[in-house]
């Protein structure tokens, strides 16, 4: 390499230039922002870093020094550089470098670019570094700033690149850790690339803050593995990433001692074989809305503003307005600079303003100073990087609202890019795209991306397009998941389309007004999802406006079969489906006509329910029995274990509690063979019943636990009503009024309880003596049960009824209601019940001889 040039008047424009570019590029400022500082027009100052000024004046040199901050011999060596004395040999008790011949570069590596003179004092003798970038306090990354710290120094990583979109705090937390790093005796030292950054800038740069008048220089005090341990961040080097590669291999062959920690927008193993690339994602923000105000506290996404905050107001955050701050950064997606821009708007806005305004426009968050940058310009800086069919690929994926999978982005974009895979390898890299969780539904854009891509989705005219391509993925997903929604993976099924809802919604929607061919496809799919997730009215109103439209009277007739079929089984979860009778016995002509053998069993069971609720005992059974004949013959044993299920009811109308519990065991059996655990359970709920209904209550309350823990977590609202209501009444027939009292709790957090539960707090007053409010319980829940799912509820409660009431009058109308009931759905009481009548007497006043008259 050239030795430091000599000193030569001819030279002088050219050493200046090189110690103002390194200083500048040491500090990170652009030629704009020094220009700025030290009040000078940025063309003079390009003119001074080109070295076209061979006699900078003094009045410059000064004004050039401060904006530098530079004080004492770094001062005096910038303005010698720009003069013709020769430089005058300072030093600051450091050690002294060898002026001698360098070190002889490793074999195999390339000869070093000549390296411009730093024309100053710090040849003759060792400089301490140039101080690091002071960094307000980092909060929420200590995990971060350990894992980091542990790689360069136990496992002893060479380079380590931060990699993620700007505005993620890659700067702060590389600076953090070298902060640490100096504590710890290291020699620790910054340098930022910008977009014109020259592989001679940043060695420049680089000797400047190590203190030596040339790179080079380090070889002697750090080419030496064994040599005290350095760390050089280079910030930013993915604005000029030809330079900082070339610069960054040149250091790590020559002083092997010299760490690095760089921080850029993109990956940086490709091009630098042996780096570590280390994704910095955005901080935690809450989990969910039950986490306390101390809890909220601590979360890092919330401290963070909390702590900012404090910096612009007086005030600390309030403990009732930690809620606030907690969605807001939730919205923010726990992106710092996002949250520092947000929590600068604190000054001049209540926090709950600043949700207001800010929550559907976050990309307009702006530093506060006139020409402060906007958060949309740092999403911008890293949408530019990605090449022309990333970016088409980018704003399609703004139509998914929640997490989605490779195999839906393959969907999604396929015809826009052919390697989804290596696309979302670049869009994860650049932090674009999220990754959290497990499975496959665990991607995710980040809502200051989602909300970008969608207006560059928009400009460029694709949205429409978009959202109907989104529309028919979703659709398609949801209908081979729905065929899931029975049978082992039942559980599996709704997870993942739980994890949809916000995409579903979207695309029924849409479709909904562009496509509804599309939307009823969707809506008809996705029925016993939405009443396994307690959604039945809203999904019965969106698939009857469906039905409706004339739009969708032209529709495959299967498709408007499946949806009549989802209505009305939507309407049976609220006690309307005598609303859907006559148009599913339709859609049932129809399944059949095609040989739809699924679709036909599911009619016939939904109507088979909805007979049973009416008292069409005679129409419930034929279609039973229909179905289980049809479920012999395609060889389906779930189906045949559901049937067995229904049937057993048919028999529990007659009083034959026997038949009904072998019908139900064999259930059982069927169901552990064909591993589906929530048939399983709905099998022991319906055991207990029966076991209730016999009087054998112990066995009534162990089946009916242990049914109720799975059918909780599967999510079942109606049959979590049930089991309830039987383990609730056996607890009150029992006197076991505290256990029923937590059972009538219990059942208040489920929707449409209210019938069962009053039959609850029925046999609960019984049990207590309180004649009056049992009869008022009775009655009402008589009147609320009337209608749905099984009509023996109803006799039930009748029964109840004339055995609490004190009023003759009530009592008779209860018994006359009793008989009525029994003749139309031709149903036998049964002997408890026989029992429970039996205990009022059988006086003047309490004339039971009409219903023990009738046939049992």
């Amino acid at each position: 390499m050239s030795p430091v040039a000599d000193h030569d008047p001819r030279n002088a424009g050219a050493v200046f230039a090189a110690a103002l570019r390194a200083n500048r590029l040491a500090r990170g400022l652009t030629q704009d922002e020094l220009a700025a500082r030290a009040g000078l027009g940025v063309r003079t100052l390009r003119e001074l870093e080109r070295g076209r000024v061979a006699r900078p004046q003094r009045n410059t040199l000064s004004l050039l020094a401060d904006a530098l901050d530079l004080t004492g011999p770094d001062r005096e060596a910038f303005l010698n550089s720009a003069s013709n004395r020769p430089p005058v040999a300072t030093s600051n008790g450091g050690p002294h470098l060898s002026a001698g011949p360098h070190r002889r570069a490793p074999t195999g590596t390339a000869a070093a670019p000549d390296l411009p003179p730093v024309r100053a004092d710090r040849r003759a003798a060792g400089r301490t570094a140039l101080p690091l970038p002071t960094i307000p306090p980092l909060v929420g990354r200590d995990a971060d700033g350990n894992e980091l710290l542990g790689l360069l120094g136990a496992r002893g990583a060479e380079v380590i690149a931060l990699i993620g979109m700007a505005g993620v705090g890659k700067t702060a937390l590389a600076h953090a850790v070298a902060h640490e790093t100096a504590t710890g005796g290291w020699t620790a030292v910054s340098v930022t690339v910008i977009d014109i950054t020259e592989p001679k800038d940043i060695f420049s740069a680089v000797a400047v803050v190590f203190g030596v008048a040339r790179a080079e220089e380090l070889i002697e005090r750090y080419g030496d593995p064994a040599a005290p341990p350095a760390l050089l961040v280079l910030d930013g080097v993915d604005r000029a990433p030809r330079a900082a590669v070339e610069a960054i291999a040149w250091l790590r062959a020559r002083v092997p001692a010299v760490r690095m920690l760089l921080t850029s927008r993109r990956p940086l193993a490709a091009d630098l074989p042996g780096v570590v690339d280390w994704q910095v994602q955005p901080l935690e923000v809450p989990a969910g809305r039950a986490l306390d105000v101390r809890a909220l506290r601590e979360v890092p996404a919330v401290a963070l503003f909390v702590e900012r905050l404090r910096a612009v107001r007086r005030a600390p955050a309030r403990d009732d307005e930690v809620p606030t701050i907690a969605e807001l950064v939730r919205r923010l997606d726990g992106l710092p600079l996002a949250i520092e821009l947000a929590a600068a708007r604190g000054r001049v806005l209540e926090l709950s303003e600043l949700l207001r305004r800010y929550q559907n426009r976050i990309l307009d968050l702006a530093a506060t100073d006139p020409a402060g940058r906007r958060l949309r310009d740092a999403v911008a800086d890293s949408y530019q990087l990605l090449a022309p069919n990333e970016q088409a690929a980018l704003r399609r994926l703004s139509t998914f609202r929640g997490k989605w999978s490779v195999e839906l982005a393959e969907a999604l974009l396929a015809g826009v890019v052919q390697d989804v895979e290596a696309v979302l390898d670049r869009l994860v890299g650049l932090g674009l795209v999220s990754v959290r969780g497990p499975g496959d539904l665990r991607f995710r854009l980040l809502d200051v991306v989602f909300d970008f891509a969608a207006e560059r989705c928009a400009e460029a005219g694709e949205l429409r397009a978009a959202r109907l391509r989104h529309a028919e993925v979703i659709t398609r997903y949801a209908v081979r998941r729905s065929l899931e929604l029975t049978g082992p993976g039942c559980a599996a099924a709704m997870l993942r389309l739980d994890y949809l809802t916000s995409d579903i919604r979207t695309a029924l929607r849409y479709s909904a007004v562009r496509e509804p061919e599309i939307a009823l496809r969707l809506a008809a799919a996705i029925p016993r999802w939405c009443r396994l997730r307690g959604r039945d009215v809203e999904g019965y109103h969106l698939l009857r406006r469906l039905l409706d439209d004339r739009r969708t009277r032209d529709c495959d007739p299967a498709t408007r079969a499946w949806a009549q079929v989802g209505a009305a089984m939507l309407a049976t979860a609220h006690g309307r489906g005598f609303e859907e009778l006559c148009a599913t016995e339709a859609a049932l002509l129809v399944l059949a006509a095609r040989g739809d053998v699924t679709g036909e069993l599911t009619a016939r069971a939904l109507l088979a329910g909805v007979w049973q609720a009416l008292g069409g005992t005679e129409e419930a059974r034929r279609h039973n029995e229909a179905a289980l004949g049809l479920a012999v013959r395609a060889g389906r044993a779930r189906e045949i274990a559901v049937v067995q299920n229904n049937l057993a009811w048919h028999d529990v109308l007659v009083g034959d509690l026997a038949m009904a519990a072998r019908r139900i065991e064999g259930a059982g059996r069927r169901a552990a063979e064909a591993g589906d655990p929530r048939l399983r359970a709905l099998t022991d709920a319906n055991l207990a019943e029966i076991a209730r209904l016999d009087g054998r209550f112990d066995e009534a309350i162990a089946l009916a636990r242990r049914a109720a823990t799975t059918i909780a977590e599967v999510g079942d609202p109606a049959h979590r009503v049930r089991v309830l209501g039987t383990l609730g009444q056996a607890f009150a027939e029992t006197g076991q009024q505290g256990e029923a009292s937590a059972v009538l709790a219990e059942l208040a957090s489920v929707p449409r309880s209210a019938g069962t539960a009053a039959l609850v707090s029925g046999y609960l007053a019984l049990s207590r003596g309180d004649r009056p409010a049992a009869a008022a319980a009775f009655d009402a829940a008589a009147n609320r049960l009337a209608g749905r799912d099984d009509i023996r509820d109803v006799l039930e409660a009748l029964v109840g009824l004339a055995v609490a009431a004190e009023s003759p009058a009530v009592r008779e109308r209860a018994l006359a209601d009793l008989a009525g009931l029994r003749e139309r759905a031709r149903m036998r009481l049964l002997p408890r019940e026989h029992r429970l009548l039996d205990r009022t007497g059988g006086t003047d006043e309490d004339p039971l001889g009409a219903l023990t008259r009738l046939p049992t």
